[in-house]
């Protein structure tokens, strides 16, 4: 029997290790498939396609692929998408730029404006621009706005939801459970932590976020005015309902009389207009006009290399302690790749690109100090804030000799809370009671189980003023302020960058180029002689041969959906992800300076563990 068993243990591992031969070898020849296609991108003229059908990042997370599960959108670099759009504008190949926002699902506001002065600079070298999508929604008509042509579906329809909305709040269930909220922090403004301890947002959350979002509204309207003054937007904004009925219900119609779109047509019609002015699609292409693909180019068109080093380093995403991948801010990664490149790179100057809500204040305090041994070795440090610099994100920031930001980067937010549940009414309720014996005042505390005691409460909220204080004390050296200064413009509360540059907490209003350009000549260098040196960890080779196997550049592609759809799809995305955000909050690092508005303005990008967490939540009340 012994010997049955052993035989069969055998044959067991010999096909386990046929099959993972096997994957191997498929996964070898397709890499090498995919990595001797042509360069379309050079191979002939065309239309340029940008097919944004996914979210603008300032880092993408690597790739994830879930068998038999969404993958979520795919995240597009923003300084690779300014890239190929200042590189098509002088390309003689490049014979006009379509903007495919049909999936388009997004973006921080800085960054849309980013990409919106991009395309705009295509139009102005005077290369047509024509943009396409079902429906367009707000992100997305902030870059269509920039186009020369403007397509919409006639089954489509464009209406504008503006900045703000609601959030849920979650106080009432968390009574009905029983469980006990311990909540420290410092700062009337600091709203991260409200919608576990009400049931309403608070007087001075609200005051802090109109301000913010009214500010967001204004730029978006000018920018988009300024874009395409014909554009009627002003009734779709305050009035839609008045408008859409006058059209009778027909939205298309009314954004088409309202000078919003140029045409109506549905995807075939698109691509004959396309390939009027761009050339005909070659044989057996999946597209009807000749295309370039945004890979294939971005490919064709590397990063310059030539000159001085001026190193970058990206802070993305959640600040979190210990290591992450790209796309999250690990405070122990990012302090690596900046030492690293201290180390071993001819760097010239550090610039810091920012573009965080913020998260764990130790993480923040690791990355900060790694920042600062730039400074220690006589390097200048610039900082360039992204679309959202807040909490976190500006305590990395106090580092910088000179502070850039847009004018809608989100910032400020000085502010430290730190939230601990306890269980002990829960656990009543069951009819189950804690007890034990004590030696300190301290002992087994925090107790979640028994409930917290007055002495561990004084401490916490002691630790947590004391953390503020060095967030106060941070933010006054380096902006040259009192802390009393700074105390009265911090308070947790959120600005935008214009104020934030007015009140001192911003130097100067400029993209990644301009801190880039700044960092060379406090370096003593010629802007035109130096190159970015992105201190990075490589994609993994997995990872790159997954991104080209998701790559939707051959795919025929299908209209997205109505405005209404497109509302649909947007609200359960919100919800997926406010679910996940309770998660993260209870699993996360217990001090934290996080902002909450800033959240409501990106778009909603909830992990594949918060969409498998709302199918679940939604199966289990029958939906």
């Amino acid at each position: 029997m012994k010997l049955l068993r052993g035989a069969w243990k055998l044959l067991v591992g010999i096909k386990d290790a046929l099959v993972l031969v096997a994957m191997l070898l498929f996964f070898g020849a397709l890499f090498a498939a995919l990595a001797s296609r042509p360069n379309r991108a050079v191979a002939r003229d065309g239309a340029l396609v940008l097919d944004l059908a996914g979210v603008i990042v300032e880092q993408p997370a690597p790739p994830q692929f879930n068998f038999g599960g969404d993958s979520g959108p795919r995240e597009y670099r923003l300084r690779d998408v300014i890239r190929v759009l200042d590189e098509a504008k002088g390309d003689a190949r490049v014979k006009a730029v379509v903007l495919d926002l049909d999936s388009f699902a997004g973006g921080l506001p800085a960054a849309l404006n980013e990409v919106g002065a991009a395309i705009a600079r295509v139009r102005a070298s005077g290369k047509p621009v024509l943009a396409y999508a079902t429906a367009y929604s707000d992100s997305s008509y902030r870059l269509a706005a920039n186009a020369s042509e403007i397509w919409m579906n006639p089954m489509g329809g464009t209406l504008f939801s503006g900045a703000g909305g609601s959030r849920l709040y979650y106080k009432g269930l968390i009574d009905k459970l029983g469980v006990t909220v311990h909540l420290y922090r410092v700062g009337k403004y600091k709203s991260y932590v409200e919608p576990y301890t009400r049931t309403d947002e608070s007087p001075e959350s609200k005051e802090a976020s109109q301000a913010l979002y009214s500010t967001i509204a204004a730029d978006w309207r000018d920018s988009v005015s300024k874009a395409r003054p014909k554009a009627k937007i002003a009734p779709y904004l305050e009035s839609p309902a008045s408008v859409i009925t006058a059209a009778k219900g027909n939205i298309a119609q009314s954004n088409l009389a309202a000078g919003l779109v140029d045409k109506l047509g549905d995807r075939a019609d698109f691509d004959k207009r396309v390939a009027a002015v761009a050339g005909a699609a070659p044989a057996k292409s999946s597209t009807g006009f000749a295309a370039i693909r945004y890979d294939a180019y971005l490919k064709a068109h590397p990063l310059p290399t030539g000159g001085d080093a001026i190193g970058v380093v990206t802070v993305a995403g959640d600040i979190i302690d210990g290591k992450a991948d790209a796309g999250t801010a690990g405070g122990d990664t990012i302090a690596a790749l900046i030492r690293d490149g201290l180390k071993n790179k001819p760097l010239k100057a550090l610039v810091v690109r920012v573009d965080s809500p913020g998260g764990s204040a130790l993480a923040s305090e690791t990355i900060r100090r790694a920042v600062m041994e730039a400074k220690e070795r006589k390097l200048p440090v610039v900082v360039s804030m992204g679309g959202v610099a807040a909490s976190g994100g500006y305590w990395v920031a106090t580092a910088g000799d000179t502070i850039f930001a847009e004018p809608n980067t989100i910032t400020g937010s000085i502010g430290i809370f730190a939230v601990l549940p306890s269980f002990e009414n829960t656990l009543a309720k069951l009819g189950i009671t804690a007890d034990g014996v004590k030696t300190s005042p301290l002992s087994g505390q925090p107790d979640i189980l028994g409930g917290f005691n007055g002495e561990v409460d004084t401490i916490l909220q002691a630790g947590i003023e004391n953390g503020y204080a060095q967030f106060i004390d941070r933010v006054a050296k380096a902006r040259k302020k009192t802390p009393e200064q700074v105390d009265a413009i911090a308070q947790g509360r959120v600005w935008d960058g214009g104020t934030a540059r007015q009140i001192g907490l911003v130097d100067r209003f400029g993209g990644l180029p301009e801190a880039i350009e700044e960092a060379a000549r406090r370096a003593g260098l010629g802007p035109k002689k130096v190159h970015a040196e992105y201190l990075e960890k490589p994609p993994e080779a997995w990872a790159k041969l997954l991104n080209d196997i998701l790559s939707k550049d051959d795919e025929d592609k299908g209209d997205a959906g109505d405005a209404f759809t497109r509302i649909a799809a947007q609200r359960r995305a919100i919800f997926a992800q406010a679910l996940g955000d309770v998660r993260r909050l209870a699993t996360g690092a217990a001090v934290q300076a996080r902002c909450l508005e800033c959240a409501a303005l990106a778009p909603a990008q909830p992990s594949a563990a918060d969409r498998s967490l709302l199918a679940l939540l939604m199966a289990r009340i029958g939906l």
